[in-house]
């Protein structure tokens, strides 16, 4: 396999994927990852864990449906030139 462009983008759809499937109740609160976790208090800073939760939470609602498209294209292209 080479290492070219298309699989670049294939990769970085495959992990915005997998960070689109974590469920919180279901795996992030079980790793001390869920939904009450990580809240500072005003005016303090957001530390590294949240701010991954903030990352996360905002992939899951800002790239549902511009994955759904560019899944399908990806699985079109790659039926139609292997």
């Amino acid at each position: 396999m080479a290492f070219t462009l298309y699989t670049l983008i294939q990769t970085a759809i495959l992990c915005t994927n997998a960070i689109a499937v974590l469920h919180e109740e279901r795996f992030l609160s079980k790793i001390g990852w869920g939904v009450d976790q990580g809240v500072g208090g005003f005016g303090d800073d957001p530390g590294v864990k949240a701010q991954v939760l903030n990352l996360i939470r905002s992939v899951r609602t800002v790239m549902r449906v511009p994955l759904i498209i560019v899944n399908s294209v990806s699985i079109v292209l790659l039926l139609l030139f292997g």
